[in-house]
């Protein structure tokens, strides 16, 4: 609990990825690549509940496997390709609606830490705000960025060009580690970005997204300086 308020935490992991096949439960780092996700958010100081939405019955036997709980199996309209993935969080709560806070953690995000799912929760609190979702500081920087209409560059953001780099702002993009938001207010609306949305920042070496070969490639290399 945080506040006095209780706490879902919701793993999403469907099969039939086309990318990379089976990457919910491909072994990285020495364990399959869900594990990391469900030991981190084991520990985590706030989870009053941790669940997994799976349709894959290998999945779902694998994360039982460490401890996770698997409470039903998700239906196949809501394990398409297409799938939106807020109705797979809707979904987990209309099963459990008793729940004050939902917590989305999703396997491709493997180096997130039990510190960071309680940070994200901590800052809705401390700020009043709804919802929280992780982002990290990015170096390919929107005001060095531009479009092209017959050849010819248009700067993306209209502002004078900016030609250091040190004089440039700090941006940041989603990474998938951590999404939180308070239930009632996601069931309105159906969405973690909002006005209201407070950012968690997360460095960028624990922000990996794994979605291709490649991401997959670059993990297991990074490990490797670790020694894992």
């Amino acid at each position: 609990m945080i506040n006095g308020q209780k706490v879902l935490g919701l793993i999403t992991a469907r099969g039939g990825s086309k990318g990379v096949p089976g990457k919910n439960i491909r072994v990285v780092g020495g364990k399959p690549l869900i594990a990391w996700t469900i030991e981190a958010a084991q520990t985590s100081k706030y989870l009053d509940r941790l669940i997994l939405s799976s349709d894959d019955d290998i999945i779902i036997e694998v994360a039982k496997t460490y401890g996770c709980e698997v409470p039903f199996k998700r239906e196949a309209h809501l394990a398409t390709d297409d799938t939106p993935s807020i109705d797979v969080v809707l979904d987990a709560l209309d099963r459990f609606p008793e729940y004050d806070w939902i917590v989305l953690l999703q396997p491709t995000s493997p180096l997130r830490t039990a510190d960071d799912i309680d940070g994200a929760l901590q800052k809705c609190i401390e700020l009043g705000s709804p919802a929280c979702v992780s982002v990290c500081e990015t170096e390919q920087n929107p005001y060095w960025m531009y479009t092209q209409k017959e050849s010819r560059l248009q700067p993306v953001i209209n502002v004078p060009l900016i030609e250091r780099r040190q004089d440039l702002p700090r941006v940041y993009v989603l990474n998938g580690v951590v999404y939180v938001a308070r239930s009632d207010w996601l069931r309105i609306t159906r969405n973690f970005m909002s006005a209201e949305t407070v950012a968690y920042t997360v460095p960028p070496n624990r922000s990996y997204d794994l979605d291709s070969e490649q991401d997959f490639e670059a993990l297991e290399m990074y490990f490797q300086k670790l020694g894992i």
